[in-house]
């Protein structure tokens, strides 16, 4: 006997899977369009070109009915918007007929019925530079390997394209006035062949006059002419524009940036450029909410001083407690007047972290020296005098004291910090200390870590990072303390792995640290809408003494992000492979880290 319970069930469900169904699927698939537009001879681009072209008007058809005498009129159309239409793909002769046709379930057919002919091809290509841009190598380069040549096919969306480009070029090294004085395709339908001629008058090349800076009064005018990358009297390049509005806008001084040449009032060829800057507030305090898989919830209080004691002289402070990770971090900051990626910081840390197996309270202070060597290369020379207090398994509790000088050498190229598309970082660092200078312990350590982000069609990007580290050491490993020690695991390393739980351990099974790390990563990411993507990836990695026996743990899984304006909100479920017992760990992320 039927269990009739189940009937109302199945019924719902068949109800709204054709509610589904009714809000998916096209609604031609269900009536028939009044008005049907077929194109038979083409394929590709020019089909849909075609296609477009013969987009039906507004109007045309109105609650399901035809105005037949419009209709008419569009068909009589038809021939000379599909000429048109494969004109651009070097089609010129085409042959088209058109056949409006009723049909017997009611509406209309529009039968298009090409034949395309042979494409134009080009017989001659003359492409010149006069003026004074008649000299510029970059120039005279764009005009050498213009891409259409004698016997290729006239192509109209590569000559516009390559135009656009010998302008925008003309104009970014400084020719304001560029313009074409010759641009034309002369097509010769008997001969099917075509001549191209473009001539750049470049006219007379401008520069950099003087730059006047407002609304910023408070600031010495050696610190803002830091943000600013050209002088008077170099060629004129809106690129250079560009440069100054991201440095003003990047810097934390200022609310608001306006950055103008002023064309129009350029005298002898030197055009002004006018910036405006509306200032931040000096002193902010920021309080801040979150959650990290490493740290656990998370709750902070900010505080900034955009000129302590000196303008432009910036202080900042941050009080963090977490669940595992608490700490006062204070930062004091010179800024030079060489360029904006130059600068002095005074660092005072004080911190305790509580891990799984270890325990450490940290204190350091931290003078050091950046400099900016240009295309985003950064030198860091600092000196760490640190105190920490730590216990590590079965070690007990210990304390030591270092004198920790280091090096670091950095550069990246993203095209956004926040969200990038594309790009790449890598960093060298080596710290050490001695037992003869302030130091219970004498080691040297050296790190270095790249990533890059490649972009592929179809909206796909591939990740890739990797990260390695080694301890050089004659005293017991045990002198060192855990803050310096590498371990592996968590939101940042291998995923599908707890923090920190990767790496040497001790007779009772607690993860010490190691000398030495080794992880990398993979993931391909799929961009969806206009926020949010998904991915996979692949993670390996750990902390290991022995480089000659080390076993790499791997974790996979798959990740949903969504995009924010203080960076990428991530999501990830990783599951351990290669383990007897493999268990999956979420992971969740706030931001994009070089």
């Amino acid at each position: 006997m039927k269990n009739n319970s189940l009937l109302p069930g199945l019924l719902l469900r068949s109800i709204l899977l054709a509610l589904l169904l009714l809000a998916v699927v096209p609604p031609r698939l269900f009536a028939a369009e009044p008005v049907e537009v077929r194109v038979v001879g083409l394929e590709g681009d020019p089909l849909k070109n075609v296609i477009s072209a013969l987009a039906l008007p507004a109007g045309l058809v109105k609650d399901g009915s035809v105005d037949k005498l419009w209709l008419d009129y569009f068909n009589r159309q038809a021939e000379s918007k599909v000429r048109l239409a494969l004109e651009p793909f070097g089609y010129y002769g085409s042959l088209v007929t058109t056949a409006l046709e009723e049909k017997k379930e009611g509406g209309y057919t529009l039968l298009v019925t090409v034949t395309a002919g042979e494409m134009v091809r080009l017989g001659e290509v003359a492409v010149k530079i006069e003026g004074d841009g008649s000299a510029e190598p970059l120039l005279l380069e764009k005009a050498a390997t213009f891409p259409l040549r004698t016997g290729d096919q006239l192509q109209h969306d590569l000559y516009e394209k390559a135009k656009s480009e010998i302008l925008s070029t003309s104009r970014e090294l400084g020719y304001l006035d560029a313009h074409f004085s010759t641009h034309e395709i002369l097509v010769d339908p008997k001969t099917v062949s075509a001549r191209i001629h473009l001539i750049l008058a470049s006219g007379s090349r401008y520069l950099f006059g003087t730059t006047t800076i407002s609304g910023a009064t408070y600031y010495p005018d050696e610190l803002l002419r830091r943000y600013i990358p050209f002088k008077v009297g170099e060629p004129f390049s809106y690129k250079a524009v560009g440069i100054t509005q991201l440095n003003f806008t990047s810097s934390p001084y200022f609310k608001s940036v306006s950055v103008v040449p002023d064309k129009a009032a350029a005298t002898a060829l030197q055009v002004p450029v006018i910036i405006t800057v509306v200032p931040a507030p000096r002193l902010t305090i920021r309080p801040g909410i979150g959650y990290g898989t490493d740290t656990g919830a998370r709750a902070s209080v900010g505080f900034k001083h955009l000129s302590l004691f000196a303008p432009g002289n910036t202080f900042t402070s941050e009080i963090a407690v977490a669940e595992r990770l608490q700490g006062i971090g204070s930062a004091y900051t010179i800024p030079s007047d060489q360029n904006i990626e130059t600068f002095s910081t005074i660092q005072l840390n004080l911190q305790r972290e509580k891990g799984t197996d270890t325990v450490s309270k940290l204190a350091y202070l931290e003078p050091g020296r950046t400099t900016g060597f240009g295309e985003k290369r950064l030198g860091t020379a600092s000196v760490r005098l640190m105190y920490e207090e730590y216990s590590v398994g079965l070690e007990g509790k210990s304390t030591s004291l270092l004198l920790l000088p280091g090096i670091r050498f950095s550069q990246h190229d993203y095209d956004d910090l926040i969200r990038p598309a594309k790009g790449w970082h890598y960093s060298l660092e080596t710290r050490g200390a001695h037992r003869m200078v302030i130091s219970d312990a004498s080691f040297i350590q050296f790190i270095a870590d790249c990533g890059v982000i490649v972009p592929l069609p179809w909206r796909l990007s591939a990740k890739s990072r990797v990260k390695g580290a080694t301890t050089v050491i004659n005293d017991p490993f045990t002198s060192v303390p855990s803050s310096l020690r590498f371990f592996a695991g968590g939101d940042s390393s291998v995923r599908g792995y707890a923090y920190k739980s990767l790496g040497p351990k001790d007779a009772t099974g607690d993860v010490v640290g190691g000398k030495h790390l080794l992880q990398g990563s993979m993931e391909l990411q799929r961009a969806l809408f206009d926020n949010w993507a998904v991915s996979l990836f692949y993670d390996t990695g750990n902390a290991f003494d022995d480089v000659a026996n080390f076993k790499l743990y791997q974790g996979v899984g798959i990740g949903i992000h969504y995009g924010t304006p203080i960076g990428a909100l991530n999501l990830n479920l990783a599951r351990q492979i290669g383990v007897p017992d493999p268990r999956f760990r979420i992971h969740f992320t706030i931001g994009f880290q070089l």
